[in-house]
């Protein structure tokens, strides 16, 4: 008899090798000691052995997944070097060399995602690693993986890049907020593992991206599931950190991982960005886009009222639906093997909480095709998201008669709603368009064609105003307005135009002007109501800030320009009350008395900073400190109150924040940090300044970092 000990094969130790298997898998910037592959890409492990492997020697791998890992449940995997493949994933040996032997590791392309732990069986041993965890991710560089992307760059800019832009602002003034997505940093891959964990998704539903995409979009809010980030749009933020002062999602991330609480406060761009950071971080390609004039329909009838009152001020309170100035949600990329053909590539996901699908506050994935093409009784919530991009707006004035509320119609917009449908471009520091992606060019047959299939699976109520008072509504006329409303064509070819004649800098007057055009020869009579408001980006108002009531006289063809005046007392207490950044909203309602046409048209604008300038150099060695300088001078005619600066360094510094207290008209503010940088290639530094009276002046700057 041999002993035991000679013969038994022990394993010594294992090498994850790691450097060489992330460089392959594009998993290198992950700030983590496991390894971290993607699926159904070939890894190597290096195992050592306490002799030479023979040929009758029984070695396997066994990977597993889950709280108490189960064969029967496959989430037990047990590979044998040379043997058919199991569940997909086949192992083979690479080389032997003594008592080395290299492995190499294909898993399923479909395999699920997530935490596995690798253990080495002999015939009468088990050897647990440390750090034996292997995080197996989706895979956009496998042909077979159904979130496959072809181009190489769309891929470093979906999966890989970790910094990136969200639009905001409003359909004419649009800016970009600079945002670090940062899913590469510390924590960041282990809060991913932990919503996983946390959704309950069965591990048949971890393979698909489609389950995994919709059950992050509902756990990145708080709502009913003690997810990520909690919304408030109430403009008090107290307890919290203010929406406005985010400029990233890995201090969101790490926070919620460390305590496992919903961390406050968040709104769309928010939610956004952090959503983007968790499907970028799982290997599902993903963008944040933003859309213009965002309708929230709650009825899904495709239209959205808005009540104004006999000045022409938009009213808050009758109405459950909105348009947001913006609104800003996700793309995520993937084939949808569970819906008919034609529908893979961009699906939109949603984890703003607006209205809950299937009993959760989630949205989406929604084919971005089904979309376009009107396809709205495909799973997810494609009617919401339709609305969302092509609802039409409905205007109503309410005026007291006899002691009750009237409601008049003066205008339907069928164009206004979804507009500039934006990302940040591949590659680029740019904003690129991607409204053609969503919806047919207004007005083309393609339009109309889908509009019309849209409408035939969501039978749209006739045309009355809704509210939450409906009940108390007399209908006005019972004639059901047709489909399809055509922009109102007026006899006198009445158009309205609205714009700023003066800079809108905080502190001066704001110089408005309301154009009014008729296009039809003859003397024709205008009465022209213009009221100007501030409000949210949700479309509330926030405060009435003036009116103005004028009839003008026109002989056709011709326009006029009416001006309107704020004088700043009118709107700089209200400016620095409020926590969020706010936007002006003009209204004007023109009615022309010999034939009764009446249009109505709003726009919002933004509010002009002075910026902020970073003196940096452009190219630093790793481990090398240097300096960053931020100058800031207000040119504004107020001082700003309780100034903060807050600087966020990718790779380079985590969040720091500085107290300048106040700062004076004409005054100019420096501050300094000295950075170092510890990973290679091109870093950005994101930088926001913060006051009583003004909610947001950010800028960046980008530094390549050398060996």
């Amino acid at each position: 008899m041999f002993s035991n000990t000679e013969m038994s094969l022990m394993v010594t130790g294992i090498d994850f090798l790691k450097s060489q298997n992330t460089q392959q898998h594009h998993t290198d910037g992950y700030n983590i000691k496991s390894l971290v592959v993607r699926r159904g890409q070939p890894f190597l492990v290096q195992v050592s052995l306490n002799r030479e492997l023979r040929p009758t020697d029984k070695l396997s791998l066994r990977f597993g997944i889950g709280e108490n890992p189960m064969r029967n449940r496959g989430s037990l995997l047990s590979l044998k070097p040379e043997r058919e493949d199991f569940n997909g994933w086949k192992i083979s040996v690479v080389k032997k060399d003594g008592k080395e032997c290299l492995l190499s590791v294909t898993s399923s392309p479909n395999a699920p995602v997530g935490k596995y732990n690798l253990h080495v069986k002999t015939t009468t041993s088990i050897y647990k690693p440390e750090n034996g965890a292997i995080y197996l991710l989706f895979n956009p560089w496998c042909e077979d993986d159904v979130v496959y992307m072809a181009d190489e760059a769309e891929k470093k800019e979906y999966v890989l890049n970790d910094t990136g832009y969200i639009y905001v602002g409003s359909a004419y003034s649009i800016y970009d907020r600079p945002w670090n997505f940062g899913q590469f940093e510390e924590f960041i891959l282990d809060a991913c593992m932990y919503l996983l964990d946390k959704s309950k998704l069965s591990l048949n539903d971890r393979r698909h991206p489609a389950n995994v995409s919709r059950a992050m979009s509902a756990l990145v809010n708080a709502n009913d599931d003690n997810g990520v980030v909690l919304g408030n749009w109430s403009g008090n933020y107290i307890n919290g950190t203010s929406p406005m002062d985010w400029i990233g999602s890995v201090t969101i991330l790490q926070k919620y991982y460390k305590t496992k609480k919903p961390v406050r406060y968040g709104q769309c761009w928010v939610f956004a960005g952090v959503l983007n950071t968790v499907m970028r971080c799982l290997g599902v390609p993903s963008r944040c886009v933003s859309t213009f004039d965002a309708a929230h329909d709650t009825e899904e009838n495709l239209r959205v009222d808005i009540y104004l009152n006999e000045k022409g001020e938009k009213l808050n309170s009758l109405s459950f639906d909105s348009v947001w100035n913006f609104h800003v949600w996700n793309d995520v990329w993937m084939k949808r093997t569970d819906l008919p053909n034609g529908f893979d590539g961009w699906q939109a996901i949603d984890s703003t909480p607006q209205e809950q699908s299937q009993g959760r506050f989630q949205c989406g994935p929604c084919p971005v095709k089904a979309v376009r093409e009107g396809d709205v009784y495909l799973p997810y919530d494609s009617k919401f998201v339709y609305a969302e991009v092509n609802a039409d707006r409905v205007y109503w004035v309410v005026k007291k008669v006899n002691g009750k509320d009237k409601y008049f119609k003066v205008g339907t917009e069928t164009q206004e709603i979804g507009k500039n449908i934006s990302t940040k471009a591949v590659g680029q520091n740019r904003r690129v368009d991607i409204t053609r992606e969503y919806k047919y060019p207004e007005g083309t047959k393609e339009e109309r064609m889908s509009m019309q299939r849209a409408y035939s699976f969501l039978r749209p109520s006739g045309l009355t105003p809704r509210s939450g008072y409906a009940s108390t509504i007399q209908a006005m006329g019972g004639n059901i307005q047709p489909l399809i409303l055509k922009e109102p064509v007026t006899r006198t070819g009445l158009q309205l135009e609205i714009n700023n004649t003066e800079a809108l800098h905080p502190g001066n007057p704001l110089e408005m002007a309301i154009t009014v055009k008729i296009s039809a020869p003859g003397n024709w009579t205008v009465d022209l109501t213009g009221s100007c408001q501030m409000q949210y980006y949700t479309g509330k108002v926030q405060a009435n800030l003036g009116t103005i009531k004028e009839t003008i006289s026109l002989e056709g063809p011709s326009e006029m320009q009416i001006p309107m005046k704020i004088a700043p007392d009118a709107y700089m207490k209200t400016l620095s009350s409020v926590e969020d950044e706010v936007l002006i909203l003009v209204t004007a309602i023109a009615e022309v008395r010999e034939t009764n046409d009446k249009l109505t048209k709003e726009t919002s604008m933004r509010f002009q900073y002075p910026p902020i300038t970073v003196q940096m150099p452009e190219t630093a060695k790793l481990y090398n400190d240097f300096t960053c300088a931020f100058i800031f001078k207000n040119k504004l005619n107020v001082s700003l109150e309780n100034c903060k600066l807050l600087v966020e360094g990718l790779g380079i510094l985590k969040m720091t924040t500085f107290e300048l207290g106040d700062i004076m008209p004409g005054r100019i503010m420096k501050s300094e940090v000295i950075c170092t940088p510890t990973r290679l290639g091109d870093k950005k530094i994101v930088a926001k300044l913060i006051s009583n009276q003004i909610k947001g002046i950010s800028t960046e700057k980008a530094i390549t970092i050398t060996e």
